[in-house]
């Protein structure tokens, strides 16, 4: 669906103002929006499209398409896009396989790619490009800091994900971090909903913490069942797996549940303190991960375009490096690979006024960057 923003209520926090004599720019934004992995996509459009109404520009045109989280389906949309819809910036694609298909085609077309959340190791090291740039994280980040936090307190981890780029940079990031021992490293299938094999094997396994990444449904279908299966150990994770999209499918079972994340809807700056109760104005719910990652996208999007032509790579590329943005997490830079360095937090799943969130726990790292950075040349 196309849709052409207009006027609408006043800036918050953006921290490029509306100008006139900027010029129009077209966004693609391609996002999972069916299927088991369709709130991570909602919320990724509602958070970027939140940032442009606020924005107030009159010459900003947003495309949005489903990609259905196939990634050939991905590939069509962007050659459309670019090809018959001109537009400038493409974004939004949640899934790390989808944005590895589709990344290498945008930039060969001479488009930018601005990512909201899939971050795979290969873009962020020698597959980088100058016309990538990720507003989000860099797929080991989140994990890192699990692996990091597990020190304290686990000598035996059960680690599990799913069997794409992500899952293996999870799984990466957090043995890299982690000094105990790994009970087990299993992978599981994409889209997997059915886990009574893996949790025999988390019984018999002998850990005392289990570290999961499963995101969307896959995250839901596996806590319900752990939930029922009498089965003790702790679990732990990055923020993904029990993000506000999820907790309320999960229920009960994430309470006390310990995460990682780079944003907490309690973090305490004037940024955040905006940003949380216009989403819920806007959508009636809480933000999650990925909302606030596409918020961010949409701010440095709209900055780079107020400052530069999208037409001038060179130049619309300085102007999204220099990341003029106010975001929600606070300090937010990019590294030499285009990709942040920021703050990470260990969350706690609580209920608040009935309400499944979560809260920051401790700051677990502090101006982070990513493993890969040294490997981009571009």
């Amino acid at each position: 669906m196309k849709t052409s923003l207009l006027a609408a209520t006043a800036a918050l926090m953006l921290g490029s103002a509306c100008m006139a004599s900027a010029e129009p720019v077209k966004i693609g934004l391609i996002t999972t929006l069916s299927g088991g992995g369709a709130g991570l996509g909602v919320d990724t459009r509602d958070g970027f499209m939140l940032a442009i109404k606020q924005s107030g520009r009159k010459d900003v045109t947003v495309v949005t398409e489903d990609d259905a989280q196939k990634p050939e389906l991905a590939v069509q949309i962007a050659d459309k896009m670019i090809q018959s819809e001109n537009v400038d910036v493409l974004t939004g694609i949640v899934w790390s396989n989808l944005l590895m298909a589709v990344q290498p085609g945008v930039v060969a077309q001479g488009k930018f790619y601005v990512s909201t959340n899939a971050a795979p190791a290969a873009l962020a090291g020698a597959k980088c490009d100058p016309l990538y740039f990720n507003a989000a994280y860099q797929n080991d980040n989140l994990h890192e800091a699990m692996g990091e936090y597990a020190n304290k307190g686990y000598k035996k981890m059960f680690i599990m994900a799913p069997n794409y780029p992500a899952g293996k940079d999870s799984l990466t990031g957090f043995k890299r971090y982690y000094k105990g021992t790994v009970a087990n490293e299993v992978y599981t299938q994409v889209g997997q909903t059915d886990y009574a094999a893996e949790i025999a094997q988390i019984r018999a396994s002998g850990a005392d913490g289990v570290f999961v990444f499963l995101p969307g449904g896959m995250g839901i279908a596996f806590m319900k069942q752990y939930a029922q299966s009498g089965v003790k150990t702790p679990i732990i994770g990055p923020g993904f797996s029990f993000s506000q999209d999820v907790l309320p499918a999960i229920g009960d079972a994430a309470l006390g549940v310990k995460a990682s994340g780079q944003w907490v809807k309690d973090l305490d700056n004037a940024a955040n303190k905006a940003f949380v109760p216009a989403f819920e104005k806007e959508y009636g719910r809480l933000p999650s991960i990925y909302a606030v990652q596409a918020f961010d996208a949409a701010q440095l999007i709209l900055s780079a375009s107020s400052k530069a032509s999208v037409k001038d790579a060179k130049a619309f590329a300085a102007a999204l490096n220099a990341a003029d943005i106010k975001s929600p997490r606070g300090n937010f830079k990019f590294n030499t690979n285009r990709h942040p360095i920021q703050d990470i937090y260990v969350t706690e799943v609580v209920k608040e006024n009935g309400v499944l969130t979560n809260k920051t726990v401790e700051k677990i790292f502090t101006d982070h960057g990513d493993a890969y950075a040294k490997e981009c040349k571009k």
